[in-house]
């Protein structure tokens, strides 16, 4: 086994150790589960370690460099199928992995000061290395097969990891339905798989990309809408997002997990790797970019009438990935992986900022309580909070970076991802197939725009801004104020970490029509591009540097535009008041998107609520008469059998014995007749 082959096996196998360690000495072992240090150090190392492996392939690796393949062994034969449990390292996979075990880390680090508390600390660990392994799996296959089984592993995570808490039934409800909703995803993915096979004969990706000519066209439009189909439950897009908002129910180092740097990042992962396909259904791009835009409104939308602090960054990150979608369906592969890597900034920074607000929060509660105060609040409840900046500083401040990213103002990194978005949406416009209607995709994406800052504002000065309103909203909260504290440096420091790479991020995708008008010559500095250009399909962006400045200074503006609409409103942190003007101003509207355009409700009324009356009415009367019927007919059966039969067994020896004379007498008369 050569060194990179080692390399690459210790970035696969060391989250499973960390995994195993702590899942089977933790449940045999009460003194181990006792010592916390130990746990979260081995949970840590685990994880950090192959991120440092990560670190040393992307030193080594150029951007013309050729994969390197680390085959361990094979996993299946049968007949002409093989498949090997094999791993790629690429220009994408690397760029994936280090995003999953960077970002992966800090969230492992900022859950040891977080879950401290919690009887189920060493299992909580536990899962957090089996999600970094399945994830890994997903990201570094080198095909199809072992991507599905990562795909699977980190679906199950996510059942175990958001229902943690699973004795409280909320909870354990919203687990299942993360569990559901994934599967309807998986079922047309798994049916995608087998169709490359059929014509390929090949589950590798370097075969499948080398023999697209192999698939007719018309195969190829149903491969790539079963995959993209896989990708709306994984992703979390139209219509099988609903369960990611419902995945708040876990602890907030899961959220930050789960929503920025890993699970819903799969989707994206896999269109990309899978771009040299997707190109030659321009029907298949336009449906995911429709999808994408469609996404990214209706989530943004809802976003702006929720009061629990990760209800609103939940549907935030469905409307990111929307917008992560319409860049893949307008040609920009590697602008949707740039968006992915910001993303995973300033959205885990946000997540974990908001569990240290919950922390403090619910760090008050327990303090009213051992004062003798029977008080009890929601600590997610933006309604409770307000001047917080006062009490915590470096929760506020990274809260703000990362605010400020996500908006898409200048210089922070959500600017330039989200920028190169649009500006490839608006390119792809001039495009043969379906142009026009890219142009209204950019229209809703601009709007989306200013939703995106003014309800990521209306977040932050309502959480910060003002004065606390807990004591005003409960009247034996008084004083509650002296128990507001900062988290500990656990949980600050992987903030401020994500804070700067919030800031400086952006700055690996800078457009080289930036550099190119000041210096009047053609720029190529867009590193991302540069490191990703031999691995995705991108489409050209043929716009003149004039409109590309023109694009660049609308979208400012319109993220500035909703900034100051946000500070207009929510500016002194006067949550309830600001929403009933808004409330107003919108009316029905309004209330449509409060209750989330009640797609929980059509989607029971569609397919729950039938079910149940079908399973009733239908599947219980076909068990009870037919089933049970064909059970009970053959007991009956035997019962009379054996009541006939029953008779020849009386317990009396003579009786037996009289037979069995009588048996032979009867034997040897045939004999001799």
């Amino acid at each position: 086994m050569d060194s990179a082959t080692t390399l690459t096996s210790l970035i696969i196998i060391l989250p499973l150790v960390g995994f195993l360690v702590n899942g089977l000495i933790g449940l045999s072992s009460e003194s181990f589960r006792r010592r916390k240090s130990l746990i979260g150090a081995i949970a840590n190392l685990s994880v950090f370690i192959p991120f440092a492996i990560a670190v040393y392939f992307f030193m080594n690796m150029g951007q013309e460099s050729a994969p390197i393949f680390a085959e361990l062994f094979t996993w299946i034969e049968v007949g002409s199928l093989s498949v090997d449990i094999a791993y790629q390292i690429d220009q994408l996979s690397l760029v994936m992995t280090l995003v999953v075990t960077g970002v992966g880390f800090l969230i492992h680090l900022y859950s040891i000061g977080y879950m401290w508390e919690d009887e189920g600390y060493w299992k909580f660990f536990a899962y957090l290395n089996l999600f970094i392994f399945a994830m890994l799996n997903l990201v570094m296959a080198d095909n199809l097969l072992l991507l599905f089984l990562g795909w699977e592993g980190v679906g199950l995570c996510s059942y175990l990891l958001i229902g943690f808490w699973y004795s409280d039934m909320a909870k354990s409800d919203a687990a299942k339905k993360a569990f559901l909703y994934n599967r309807v995803g998986d079922f047309a993915f798994l049916i995608a798989i087998f169709m490359i096979f059929q014509f390929v004969g090949s589950l590798r990706f370097e075969t499948i990309l080398a023999n697209l000519g192999a698939i007719p066209a018309d195969a190829t439009f149903w491969i790539a809408l079963l995959m993209f189909i896989g990708a709306t439950g994984k992703s979390a897009q139209i219509p099988l997002f609903v369960w990611l908002p419902d995945a708040m129910a876990g602890p907030t180092s899961v959220s930050a997990l789960i929503h920025a740097a890993t699970m819903v990042t799969s989707g994206i992962y896999l269109i990309s790797r899978l771009s040299p396909m997707f190109v030659t259904s321009p029907e298949i791009m336009m449906i995911i970019a429709a999808i994408g835009a469609l996404t990214a409104i209706v989530a943004a939308t809802i976003a702006l009438t929720q009061n629990d602090i990760k209800g609103v960054l939940a549907y935030s990150t469905v409307s990111q990935l929307g917008y992560m979608f319409l860049a893949l369906g307008s040609g920009a592969f590697t602008a949707a992986i740039f968006h992915v890597v910001t993303h995973a900034f300033f959205k885990a920074c946000l997540f974990l900022g908001s569990g240290s607000v919950i922390h403090a929060m619910e760090h008050v509660e327990h303090g009213l309580h051992e004062e003798g105060k029977d008080v009890h609040f929601d600590p997610q409840d933006m309604r409770f909070m307000g001047g917080l900046k006062e009490y915590m500083p470096s929760t506020y401040k990274t809260f703000l970076i990362a605010t400020v990213a996500i908006a898409g103002i200048p210089p922070l990194a959500g600017f330039f991802s989200k920028d190169e978005i649009l500006a490839f949406t608006f390119n792809a416009g001039f495009g043969e197939f379906a142009g026009p209607l890219y142009f209204l995709l950019w229209g809703v994406g601009i709007i989306t725009a200013f939703l995106t800052a003014f309800y990521m504002f209306r977040l932050t000065f309502g959480t910060f801004n003002g004065s606390f309103k807990l004591p005003d909203k409960i009247r034996e909260a008084a004083g509650a104020e002296k128990h507001l504290h900062e988290s500990p440096q656990t949980m600050t420091i992987p903030l401020w970490t994500l804070g700067g790479l919030s800031i400086v991020g952006g700055f690996i995708g800078v457009p080289n029509f930036l550099v190119s008008t000041f210096t009047h010559e053609e720029a190529h500095i867009n590193l991302l591009h540069n490191w990703l250009y031999t691995v995705t399909a991108d489409y050209g962006l043929g716009l003149s540097h004039a409109v590309e400045w023109i694009l660049l200074i609308v979208s400012v503006l319109v993220a500035v535009g909703g900034l100051y609409a946000a500070w207009r409103l929510y500016g002194r942190g006067a949550t309830e008041e600001s929403d009933a003007l808004l409330a107003d101003r919108f009316g029905a509207l309004y209330q449509t998107w409060k209750e989330k355009y009640s797609l929980d409700e059509f989607y029971e009324g569609l397919v729950v609520h039938p079910l149940v009356r079908f399973s009733d009415k239908g599947l219980a009367k076909f068990d009870m008469k037919i089933v049970d019927g064909i059970v009970n007919a053959v007991g009956g059966i035997v019962r009379l059998f054996g009541s006939v039969f029953r008779y020849l067994q009386t317990g009396v020896a003579s009786s037996y014995a009289l037979a069995l004379v009588i048996g032979v007498l009867l034997v040897l008369s045939l004999l001799i007749l």
